[in-house]
């Protein structure tokens, strides 16, 4: 063998033993994600984590019959179908659009609320519930539980499922007031007698209730969330002692007399950002949320965003630069 063939032979094997012994592949804390994390038009995004550890998000129904995904990461999404057939969904709003899903597990049930509504149909719209053995589903309409113009509250859209000491509530409420109201014990009904209380103001929407160290942090969405470019929304937050409130802003401005606080608003690539879902934990006990927003180079509908909640000395959410990330390192799992 001459001397450049042993020489090749010998830096072949170094290579080789250092590939075996140290991988050529970024660690967890070098790998990250784009957003968004699913460049289709999934908006008002719901999420649970089934009891095999996957997650299943659900949205409104851009994708008909409201859309299901499935991820063991956050970032990696297969499609798994509808929640519904054409045949299977709900229709007490027979021209209506099924918007704004929430997901829950009740009694070891996939339940899953919705709002059913035509656009601008702020009397006749309403809130229903299905149930599925199985997060795929198929879920079975259980029919709605009210409409806007049996509860007194116009625009009864945007529910969302909260426990209390062993009662179970539902919130709702579209820029007409935020309600509360209380459940059956299988969540499947308005218990008989329940009076529903107002919580919030008319700026709000999309609510969600999220509780850490003593506080109730109410999650909601104001301004315009539907005009492509134009839109407006922006995800804001005010906090509370008690799940019903008061809940106020930094500055102490009640939010029934709209007062706020910022959680993620508009940035040069991404506008219209709110809607969130529930916020999920990764194995590190790091926070996350997913919300919709519209991206300005590909503005084909409300995409699917995803940024890790971070929270300041005085406890208050926020997410890096109070508007969605284009890239971040990725949750661990």
């Amino acid at each position: 063998m001459n001397k450049l063939l042993l020489t090749l032979s010998v830096l072949t094997l170094l290579i080789s033993c250092k590939n075996a012994s140290s991988p050529n592949k970024p660690t967890d804390e070098a790998k990250k994600y784009e957003n968004p994390v699913i460049a289709v038009s999934l908006p008002d995004p719901t999420i649970i984590r089934a009891t095999d550890g996957t997650f299943y998000l659900y949205a409104t129904e851009n994708t008909r019959n409201t859309p299901i995904y499935s991820s063991t990461n956050l970032i990696d999404w297969t499609f798994e179908g509808t929640a519904f057939t054409n045949e299977t969904r709900p229709d007490f709003e027979p021209k209506g659009g099924l918007w704004a899903p929430d997901i829950n597990y009740i009694n070891g049930k996939y339940v899953l609320y919705y709002s059913m509504s035509v656009w601008g149909g702020e009397w006749t719209c309403g809130i229903g519930v299905a149930v599925a053995d199985n997060p795929k589903g198929p879920f079975t309409d259980k029919g709605k539980l009210f409409r806007s113009n049996e509860i007194d509250v116009q625009n009864s859209i945007d529910q969302f499922y909260i426990e209390e000491d062993g009662k179970k509530y539902l919130f709702w409420g579209s820029f007409r007031g935020i309600y509360a109201i209380e459940l059956t014990d299988d969540g499947l009904a308005l218990k008989p007698g329940a009076q529903k209380q107002q919580i919030a103001g008319t700026a709000f929407e999309g609510t969600y209730i999220y509780k850490k160290d003593g506080y109730y942090y109410l999650f909601a969405s104001i301004g315009s969330c539907c005009e492509g470019v134009n839109s407006t929304y922006k995800l804001v937050v005010g906090r509370s002692k008690t799940l019903f409130g008061p809940y106020v802003d930094k500055e102490g401005k009640n939010m029934m007399d709209n007062g706020y606080s910022l959680v993620i608003g508009p940035n040069e690539r991404f506008v219209g950002n709110g809607h969130c879902s529930e916020i999920v934990q990764d194995k590190a006990g790091n926070e996350w949320i997913f919300y919709h927003g519209v991206d300005k180079q590909d503005p084909h509908g409300r995409i699917l965003l995803l940024d890790k909640v971070q929270w300041d000395k005085e406890g208050w959410p926020y997410v890096e630069g109070f508007s969605p990330s284009l890239s971040a390192e990725v949750p661990k799992f």
